[in-house]
């Protein structure tokens, strides 16, 4: 076979080919005091719903370390993390 019918195949060969995909996108992350928002709720959501454990709470367990350990949740005061307003960096404040 010669140099040129080799390389007919060749060619023909990486033609029937199929080109690779091309790479995924990279995921853009949201500005931080986006996700610091969103952080917030969903601490805040948590607590409300620890709430709810505490207030459905059985008899028996009122007084034992679960109960406890709620109403430490519970009593978080999340307010203040509800009013910051964090730096958006880099001198655009």
């Amino acid at each position: 076979m010669s140099s040129a019918e080799r390389q007919v195949r060749r060619r023909a060969r990486l033609r029937q080919q199929r080109p690779a995909s091309p790479a995924a996108p990279t995921r853009r992350l949201a500005p931080r005091s986006s996700r610091w928002a969103a952080a917030v709720a969903t601490l805040v959501d948590l607590q409300d719903q620890y709430r709810a454990c505490l207030d459905n709470l059985p008899p028996n367990l009122e007084s034992s370390a679960l109960a406890e350990k709620l109403q430490t949740i519970v009593d978080l005061d999340l307010d203040a993390l509800q009013q910051i307003d964090p730096p958006r960096g880099y001198g655009r404040d």
